[in-house]
């Protein structure tokens, strides 16, 4: 029955995606002109929608995995995670950083400038996916030994992550044609086509495990095969649908004083996400040291927490374009202007994901558990209540990283995933002879270690770039000086 109903959604978003790209226009937004908190909420509405549709990636892996292979194979795909973030994310920060680059030409007009970073982009990100899904696959066994994963799992753990490390173009095609996409202010096609291929992951699951006997490496092959469509429909709509995207022969006429821009603002973005994420594996090994059971229910934890920072992430990601495009225009007061917005949005909604997950913690972690497993749930609640309780200094966090990364500011946002990566190792380490619970603040204080220097260098860098208005003289002082 599920499958029936998974094909009819599948072949129905497939035709409703036929019929866009052939009647759609092009879509791109001049974030430089209009009411601020307007372009903000309206850019970030379908781009938050595409972020929850992405994380049904591992999310969906996560749920079939939990209830039809069991805890083991659970906490096996769950203790992949921070390798997946430390390759993956070194792939999403690198793209990240070269569509700032795209957003800074296009919110200045040079759209042939803007062509020859796009190209330019296409042949770096070809040359990372070739050493990237090298380096990974070959390294994934031993980073697993060195991550303390439990005998049991630790098969099942290799056998999923393989996979997706070996699929690493298609995360990498996706990540790179978004992110220009949504540089040039459409943020509505990616969603659409995450809306198809997350259908398709859903069908792929199922069928990969359930009819196929895959195990753990059924919901790797569903997630690459997935984000591989996602990525094509990507490129063809891009091609049918964007004038400004219409490559000339000169476009490809490879310098390397573009590369060398790209990698400035992109290679800092990306071993950000790579730092922080060695200390999310330091954490991660802290976590696996408790036991199987523990490792499941801080997976289910974990799941739950990304969902709800999605709001966060989305606002982050916008929050770079805005900045990225009025840098690129010179309109230095709407950056101070958006970036204010973009905070404030990000604190409401970090007080509402608290008070959500105060009251519904058990029915998100019972997606994942099955079965009466009361130290999973104990473990689960002690990590998310924990959390939760800082998620306003994490949204500053993210608001402030990305402002200034669109301001081509690369060094100090490195150096906030440093302090990350300083304080989680720190907490983790100290903390793990006191317990689970004590292990939970790793994250937490990494946050608030981070937000430090990023606070700091983004009031001085908007000052500089907005200096105060002189106090016009009053009545008084001119009468001063005339006497």
């Amino acid at each position: 029955m599920w499958k029936n109903r998974g094909q009819t959604a599948l072949f129905q978003g497939l035709r409703a995606l036929l019929i866009y790209i052939r009647q759609g226009t092009n879509v791109t937004k001049d974030m430089t002109v209009g009411n601020p908190v307007k372009l903000i909420l309206s850019f970030s509405a379908p781009l938050l929608v595409g972020n929850l549709f992405q994380q049904l990636y591992s999310m969906v892996d996560a749920i079939i995995v939990g209830q039809f292979l069991g805890v083991d194979a659970l906490a096996a795909v769950g203790t992949t995670g921070p390798l997946s973030f430390l390759v993956l994310g070194f792939v999403m920060g690198m793209t990240s950083g070269f569509s700032v680059v795209v957003a800074q030409r296009f919110g200045a007009g040079d759209y042939d400038d803007m062509r020859h970073a796009v190209a330019m982009s296409a042949v770096l990100c070809t040359a990372l996916s070739v050493v990237v899904t090298l380096a990974s696959v070959l390294a994934c066994w031993p980073l697993l030994e060195l991550m303390n994963t439990a005998e049991n799992i630790i098969q099942q753990a290799y056998d999923y992550i393989v996979v997706i490390f070996a699929g690493t173009f298609a995360n990498v095609l996706y990540n790179i044609l978004s992110g220009v996409l949504r540089a040039l202010g459409d943020s509505k096609t990616p969603l659409y086509f995450l809306i198809i291929s997350s259908l398709l992951n859903v069908v792929l699951d199922l069928a990969f495990i359930i009819n196929f006997h895959m195990g753990v490496a059924g919901a790797g092959y569903a997630t690459v095969l997935s984000q591989l469509v996602s990525g094509l429909l990507c490129f063809v709509y891009m091609a049918k649908k964007f004038p400004i995207l219409r490559f000339q022969r000169k476009d490809w006429k490879f310098q390397w004083a573009t590369c060398r821009y790209l990698l400035k603002i992109g290679s800092p973005m990306a071993f950000q996400f790579s730092i922080t994420a060695i200390g999310v594996i330091t954490l991660q090994g802290a976590v696996n040291s408790f036991g199987s059971v523990t490792t499941a229910a801080f997976t289910a934890a974990s799941k739950v927490e990304t969902l709800t920072q999605q709001l966060m992430s989305t606002l982050a990601t916008t929050t770079a374009t805005f900045v990225g495009q009025n840098l690129g225009a010179g309109k230095m007061e709407r950056i101070r202007e958006g970036v204010r917005r973009c905070r404030q949005i990000t604190d409401v909604s970090s007080l509402a994901m608290m008070v959500l997950v105060f009251f519904f913690w058990r029915f998100f972690i019972s997606l994942f558990i099955t079965g009466d497993q009361p130290q999973a749930y104990d473990d689960a609640r002690t990590y998310l209540f924990t959390i939760m309780a800082f998620y306003i200094p994490l949204g500053w966090l993210n608001i402030y990283r990305n402002a200034l990364q669109g301001m081509g500011e690369a060094f100090v946002p490195l150096m906030g995933g440093v302090m990350e990566l300083v304080m989680r190792v720190v907490v983790a380490a100290v903390a793990a002879p006191f317990g689970f619970w004590a292990v939970c603040f790793a994250s937490p204080m990494a946050w608030l270690g981070a937000d430090i220097p990023l606070l700091f260098t983004y009031r001085r860098r908007i000052r500089a770039l907005c200096p105060p208005k002189k106090e016009e003289e009053t009545a008084v002082q001119k009468e001063t000086k005339l006497i």
